[in-house]
């Protein structure tokens, strides 16, 4: 016996595999635009995979330069203030300098040193506290004694050590005697 069959992947398009107007059937145009839509699909996905690494490496890129602008920051947060007091050190080094006898005149020069001190001191945002007749604050002051007074109780009477803020923060509270309670 005579083996008679075909090899089916070497089979031609019969009559049957065609539409009456000689076109392939519906399955074969949807496996087509399927391919279609899988390689339209791959590629949005290599497109958006190269935009997320885009993404990715500016993200990084701006955490960097973020991360770099607060490093400098902390590094050189002091700047202004040391430019606001380098006049003070020229003013010290000058009156060292300066040999003189006059005592008036010195202290005239310390006078407007230390003036300039506290002008460098103002423009850097420190503040003095001088709190005589105020109400003790412990967030600001520190009591060092009671003493009997004849103003109210808790009332700051005299100031040992002048306290320091910085804008809102206390940098050292300033030693004070506050009036006892009667």
């Amino acid at each position: 016996m005579e083996n008679t069959q075909e090899n089916p992947t070497s089979q031609t398009p019969t009559p049957a595999d065609e539409t009456p107007a000689g076109k392939p059937q519906e399955g074969v145009v949807a496996e087509n635009s399927a391919e279609v839509a899988l390689t339209a699909a791959q590629a949005k996905i290599a497109e958006l995979q190269e935009g997320f690494l885009r993404a990715k490496a500016e993200t990084e890129n701006t955490r960097r330069r973020a991360q770099e602008d607060v490093t400098k920051a902390h590094k050189f947060a002091i700047e202004g203030f040391a430019e606001h007091l380098l006049p003070v050190i020229d003013s010290l080094e000058a009156a060292v300098a300066h040999e003189s006898d006059d005592l008036a005149k010195v202290r005239e020069g310390v006078e407007l040193t230390l003036r300039q001190l506290v002008g460098a001191l103002e423009k850097g945002r420190v503040v003095a506290l001088n709190p005589v007749g105020e109400k003790f604050d412990p967030h600001r002051h520190q009591a060092i004694s009671m003493v009997p007074a004849e103003q109210e109780p808790n009332t700051v009477v005299a100031v040992l050590q002048k306290g320091y803020m910085i804008a809102d923060r206390v940098l050292r509270p300033a030693l004070v005697t506050v009036a006892a309670p009667k």
